[in-house]
């Protein structure tokens, strides 16, 4: 079956792309665009043409087949000129999203309409390069440069009335969108037609603009939006043919660089993490409500996530007093949510109202679908939790723990039927964080698993399967990254070099700012409860410090030494007394070096993480470090990035 068919309605001609699942522009469809437009251009009958797609969406961007070969003719740049100097006016009717390559064919026609829900983007920075056919150099004459700079730099689509107002579309339509495009080209046609977009001229910007921009650009901490900034400032200075000649050998550069490729491989396993090989056939438990025990920090993120991806939910507490705090600590979320825009005053109250119910007593849970224990990481407490459960729970309900490191086999213990347990191990903020580890045990059910990366999906988090172990996938290589952090302080590496080192790199934070702001006792309680238990776990500098009072940020010292109403760590002398007797060499490295070392320490636990099971692939380890642990995905992950320079 062709990818593209033409079918008639009166002088209209109906242009309709099928190439399932997502209308990508292969060469199949290149070719078939630059022959359509011969072959529409020949017919006298033919007064203008409308674009529209099959299936659920317009043009979504680039066939991801093609990604990382050479380019094969004809070339995307000479598809939207071809167009664009049709005979005959080409209209884009746009549903779902025009991303990429979608929206750069969309600007080659002469007219552009939307329903209602669609969106339309330049997001090629997310993958390491810059718009490669006109992004950078119509979209600023289309609609001016700050809406170029927003869609070609920050790489996130924009919903079809904001685009609009921005000039990026001529109109937004409700009803059916074939109808409404031809209606809209039969008025076109009455009016001179506009001139075409590469055409039209440009308002130049000042100095000032431009270093303001980069500025902007600057903090995605990789190359590729601030490229993209320079193609649109080299396209209001120069012509339409030298302003694309500079963005293709752009584009082209970047194509091949180590940040892209990082970028694509981050890409393609966020894309296959909510459907992995081993569940293929198995149809998952249906979800529709779900209840939350807990209603702090983590079970309150817990319940926003769930309510706002549009589950009822079922949030449970010891007390009316807790469940009082519960239900401010989420309304608390939403009210940020609509300070944000992300949410209107009637459909947090929405929520709040219907969607979310609160009690006491167990019982209400009865007919929830899936129950989510978010309470103490204490073994007792979690087992008496989940005793309660077996109890008042439907047989067929889903039963899941977060814990972040007890062992689930030991809590599955109070459940008479384990193929119902697993471990969701959301991360904190988790209506913010996008990890979330799925730790089955060994009698889980196929379906559950399903339904556990069938609930990631919809909350819109990276699921990641992990098998038992202390820490499990992320918290295990946190714990070594962070051990051998403080190897080096005892090597008399400073602890602000380590840090400025890490974010040299691409973190936010170095390891010791990152504990200084969590906390420096949350691990220290646990290592003492090991320690109670009768393990034997070697004291650490962060025990030293916590056991002086410096339990970080919270404390006004940690690792570093704060003032009061500023987080901006300072070297402590304090600490340096502190661990003077622990420092035992006297090791010099350069920041390369350091950041190297550490996030090799970071693959070399990540590889015995999957020679053992615990997880699929090294694949898994890089999705769990990118959106659990603030690793940069332009480095695409501590196993990438170590292959890499094995490789090189």
């Amino acid at each position: 079956m062709p990818v593209l068919t033409v079918s008639r309605e009166g002088e209209f001609a109906i242009v309709t792309l099928d190439n399932p699942p997502v209308n990508a522009v292969s060469e199949e469809v290149r070719k078939g665009l630059v022959e359509t437009t011969a072959q529409l251009d020949a017919e006298d009958s033919v007064e203008a043409v409308v674009l529209i797609c099959a299936g659920r969406t317009f043009i979504a961007g680039a066939d991801v087949r093609e990604f990382g070969k050479p380019p094969v003719e004809p070339h995307l740049p000479d598809v939207v000129m071809t167009l664009e100097q049709a005979c005959k006016p080409w209209v884009a009717a746009i549903h779902g999203s025009a991303l990429g390559g979608g929206f750069e064919i969309a600007m080659g026609c002469r007219f552009r309409i939307a329903d209602e829900k669609a969106k339309v983007g330049l997001p090629e920075v997310n993958l390491g390069i810059i718009p490669g056919a006109s992004g950078t150099v119509r979209t600023p004459r289309l609609a001016g440069v700050d809406a170029a700079v927003e869609l070609a730099t920050g790489g996130k689509p924009l919903a079809a009335p904001r685009a609009l107002e921005k000039g990026l579309i001529d109109k937004v339509v409700a009803g059916d969108l074939g109808r409404e495009a031809v209606a809209f080209a039969r008025d076109a046609l009455k009016q001179p037609l506009p001139t075409p977009v590469s055409q039209r001229t440009l308002v130049p910007k000042d100095d000032a603009f431009w270093q303001a921009e980069r500025v902007k650009a600057a903090k995605a901490g990789h190359s590729a939006p601030l490229a993209a900034l320079e193609a649109i400032r080299f396209a209001t200075t120069h012509s339409f043919d030298e302003a694309m000649a500079h963005e293709r050998a752009t584009f082209l550069d970047l194509r091949g660089s180590e940040e892209a490729a990082a970028l694509r491989s981050v890409f393609f396993a966020e894309r296959s993490a909510t459907r992995p090989d081993f569940l293929k056939g198995i149809e998952p438990r249906k979800l529709s409500r779900i209840g939350v025990v807990g209603g702090g920090t983590m079970g309150s993120g817990i319940a926003s996530a769930c309510l706002t991806a549009g589950y009822d939910l079922v949030l449970i507490e010891q007390n009316d007093e807790a469940l009082a705090r519960g239900r401010a600590n989420i309304e608390k979320t939403f009210d940020g949510a609509v300070k944000r825009g992300k949410m209107s005053e009637d459909g947090k109250a929405r929520l709040m109202e219907e969607s979310l119910s609160a009690a006491t007593d167990y019982a209400a849970l009865s007919d929830c679908d899936l129950v989510i224990e978010a309470v103490f990481e204490d073994i007792a407490v979690k087992r008496d939790v989940f005793a309660k459960l077996d109890s008042h729970c439907r047989a067929d309900a889903i039963l899941a723990t977060n814990t972040s490191y007890l062992d689930p086999r030991e809590i599955a213990s109070a459940v008479s039927d384990a193929s119902r347990f697993l471990g969701l191990h959301f991360f904190s903020p988790a209506n913010i964080m996008k990890l979330l580890e799925i730790v089955p045990v060994s009698e889980t059910a196929g379906d559950v698993l399903a339904a556990a990366f069938s609930l990631a999906a919809k909350l819109g988090k990276i699921p990641v399967r992990a098998g038992i172990c202390e820490g499990f996938i992320g918290n295990r290589i946190l714990k070594r990254y962070r051990a051998e952090a403080e190897a080096l302080v005892r090597d008399g590496v400073a602890i602000a070099d380590i840090d400025a080192a890490m974010r040299g790199f691409g973190f936010k934070m170095g390891p010791f700012e990152a504990q200084d702001l969590g906390g420096l006792d949350i691990a220290f309680l646990q290592r003492e409860g090991d320690r109670k238990a009768g393990k034997d776990i070697p004291d650490t500098l962060g025990d030293i410090l916590v056991r002086a009072g410096r339990k970080g940020q919270k404390a006004s010292g940690g690792w570093y030494d704060y003032v009061a109403g500023d987080r901006t760590p300072h070297v402590s002398e304090t600490v340096a007394d502190l661990l003077g007797s622990s420092v035992t060499g006297s090791r010099t490295m350069g920041a390369d070096e350091i950041a190297s070392h550490l996030v090799g320490t970071m693959a070399a636990e990540g590889k015995a993480i999957v020679e053992e099971g615990i997880a699929e692939s090294g694949t898994d380890i890089d999705l769990v470090e990118i959106h659990g642990y603030g690793f940069p995905r332009w480095k695409g992950g501590p196993m990438f990035w170590s292959e890499r320079q094995s490789a090189s």
